[in-house]
């Protein structure tokens, strides 16, 4: 189970998106909205039809899927506003996102692993400074995200005089 705070915070912390009335957009289209405590994503088709199988309680709606909040939990809240972000992202958004998320760019160091890179670009978090806005506890609820990724992570901030929230 989900909230609306976590939604908000996710989609949010993706590059270039806005927020008006509870639908999130980037590049001026609308990637996921909420509205009675359901979720709706706009995904690729393919996408789509990988949601509906996941979650019995999904449906199809005319904007994309939509799933009640109470019945996905956060990960694969992430998860899927990742991928509708991604599939809605300017092209230069996308391919720098897409490319921190592999390790590729950004300044994320590559001694976390592949597991705790893919973790923190799941939940938009591509640089050390949006890493610094979360707490321990937060990062370590991220599927993917140990111990020792959090420690190279706080090393790395540290370096730079900075530290994590909390």
């Amino acid at each position: 189970m989900t909230s609306a705070a976590q939604l908000r915070k996710t989609a949010r912390s993706l590059p270039e998106t806005t927020e008006d009335g509870g639908a999130f957009t980037v590049g001026g289209a609308v990637f996921a909205a909420l509205v009675d405590k359901q979720v709706t994503l706009r995904l690729p088709a393919s996408e789509v039809d990988e949601l509906l199988a996941a979650h019995p309680t999904a449906a199809r709606d005319s904007g994309g899927v939509r799933v009640p909040l109470a019945d996905i939990d956060g990960r694969q809240l992430n998860h899927w506003v990742w991928r509708a972000w991604l599939a809605h992202a300017p092209e230069h958004l996308a391919r720098t996102a897409t490319a921190a998320v592999a390790g590729e760019s950004g300044d994320l160091p590559r001694a976390i692993g592949r597991p705790a890179t893919r973790a923190l670009g799941n939940a938009g978090i591509t640089t050390l400074d949006q890493v610094a806005a979360m707490t321990e506890a937060e990062l370590l609820a991220l599927h993917g995200m140990g111990p020792k990724a959090v420690r190279i992570l706080r090393e790395a901030l540290a370096e730079t005089g900075r530290s994590l929230a909390g």
